[in-house]
């Protein structure tokens, strides 16, 4: 291994831009399609209603897209994986980047560990007399020799994991298409029709208190599409990678979100108790299983078991992934310890790697104790961590934008611009704001205050503002201003990396 720099005069590692669109497609798709689709959206139907969860699911829908275009104008520009840690740190603060780029790194470490635990639990559908920590140990050794080969290792990984869900999710649309129109009934009554729309309270279940619990499941289902951010800095040719990445996964997304939740509301009523059991113990009653098999499909339980393994696994690589580079790159810019900036031939940051499956692994064995309570104070620090690199993204970008024109820079530079700017940001702060705040709204509401609740939901919140406090405090930073942000002499060079100091990572 060597480090970043080389000290020795010889050219250095580097990671490896070999990335290529087909790759950060399906990081994006696979990083936002998986048990929140295949398993949670039953209970978003069950409380909400299916008019409720629709709605909900295409309000988070625009904000994400307005996330995404925002991110793509960022990294198409300035491709690096530290991602909008690195923005934040150049556009707002030096803190407010440094604090970004270790709950982040914490959030992915933490979220090894929940998908370890809900794969041992998959497993047991199959093999209910082996012990679920073998399974857990293997694959926690089959997603660290993954991301320790290369990043082409990751990323092939990622993309078929993402094939088998995409497949699914179109199988699943196509044959609940089919038994709507009556062409494949199964064992649905014939007079079916749209009945279960209207039943009862429904569309709209609930109110609006309904509405913003559905619609805070609803922006966790969607946290994993910020990855094509920190996949941009091994992108082959990001200014036009990232841009086509951008304009297509959001909308297949939502089109799979919408469209399976509307065909699973109109399928099944709100009031099927099924609906509410949403864990992965419960595949048997996940409502993609039970459209199966009201289609007639026998097998349906075993496929979907299968397919929500595929997709634990698959977030726990990119878990694996993000996070290490995400610690790399902090490593990188000095507000890591240098040894985590160490490349091996194949341009893999092994020792933060390393460090990071370790974090990964002791997380998870605090979840075989008797007492979950650590396990449990993990998951709610990290809680809030994808929604605070949301805000992260969207304050980034307003004021990259704002001081790249206050500079007088010919916006025609940027390999692409975010439309709607500036309300797109804006919108997507303010709507990511009110569903970060309103995540536990329920401890104020009941008469008395549920303080030990409130703690269990909002303490990511206070550490975030801790970290960035501290950091400004002892580094003296301060916002940065506009005359004084720095940005790089051309957008993008021949070879597809940004130029004058915009990109740490060069090209291979």
């Amino acid at each position: 291994m060597s480090s970043q720099p080389s000290t020795s005069g010889a050219p250095a590692p580097t990671l490896r831009r070999t990335l290529r669109a087909r790759h950060l497609t399906m990081i994006a798709i696979g990083g936002s399609i998986g048990t929140g689709l295949f398993v949670a959206s039953g209970a978003t139907i069950a409380q909400a209603g299916p008019g409720g969860a629709l709605a909900a699911y295409i309000l988070i829908g625009a904000m994400v897209y307005f996330l995404m275009t925002s991110l793509g104008e960022l990294a198409a520009y300035m491709p690096v994986s530290g991602s909008f840690a690195t923005y934040g740190a150049r556009y707002v603060d030096e803190g407010f980047g440094f604090a970004l780029g270790w709950n982040y790194w914490y959030n992915w470490a933490v979220t090894i560990a929940v998908e370890l635990a809900a794969a041992q639990l998959v497993m047991l559908y199959w093999f209910p007399d082996t012990p679920g920590v073998l399974w857990s140990a293997l694959f926690l050794g089959l997603m660290f020799a993954l991301n320790a080969i290369s990043v082409r290792g990751f990323s092939e990984a990622e993309y078929w994991c993402a094939l088998v869900k995409v497949v699914t999710v179109i199988a699943f649309i196509g044959i609940g298409t089919l038994m709507i129109f009556g062409i494949l009934r199964g064992d649905m009554p014939a007079s079916h029709g749209l009945a279960n729309l209207t039943l009862g309270d429904a569309p709209f279940v609930g109110g609006l208190p309904a509405l913003i619990g559905v619609a805070m499941i609803a922006g966790f289902s969607f946290q994993g599409t910020e990855l094509i951010g920190i996949a941009a800095g091994e992108s082959a040719d990001p200014a036009k990678n990232i841009p086509r990445a951008v304009r297509q996964v959001f909308w297949r997304i939502l089109l799979f979100y919408v469209l399976a939740i509307l065909i699973i509301g109109i399928l099944i009523p709100y009031t099927d108790p099924s609906l509410l059991k949403s864990d992965v113990q419960t595949v048997g009653v996940s409502p993609f299983t039970l459209v199966f098999r009201h289609a007639g499909l026998a097998f349906a339980a075993g496929v979907m078991n299968a397919v929500i393994l595929t997709a634990v696994l698959s977030a726990g690589n990119s878990g694996m992934y993000a996070s290490t580079r995400m610690l790399y790159n902090l490593a990188t810019e000095g507000r890591a310890p240098r040894m985590f900036a160490r490349l091996t031939r194949n341009g893999v940051p092994l020792v933060a790697l390393l460090a990071t499956t370790a974090v990964g692994a002791l997380c998870f064995l605090t979840s075989l104790f008797e007492s979950k309570s650590v396990y449990l104070w993990l998951l709610n620090l990290s809680g809030m961590t994808g929604f605070i690199a949301w805000l992260g993204i969207a304050v980034s970008h307003y004021r990259f934008r704002k001081g790249f024109v206050a500079q007088g820079h010919d916006l025609s530079r940027l390999p692409y611009r975010s439309p709607f700017f500036p309300y797109g940001p804006i919108f997507a702060f303010v709507l990511c704001l009110i569903v970060t705040l309103g995540q536990n709204y329920q401890a104020f509401t009941s008469g008395k205050i549920d303080w030990v609740g409130v703690a269990a939901t909002y303490i990511g919140i206070p550490i975030f503002l801790a970290i960035w406090a501290g950091y400004r405090i002892v580094h003296k930073t301060r916002f940065v201003r506009y005359a004084e942000m720095e940005f790089p002499a051309l957008p993008v060079g021949g070879d597809g990396v940004a130029t004058r100091g915009a990109a740490p990572v060069p090209a291979e």
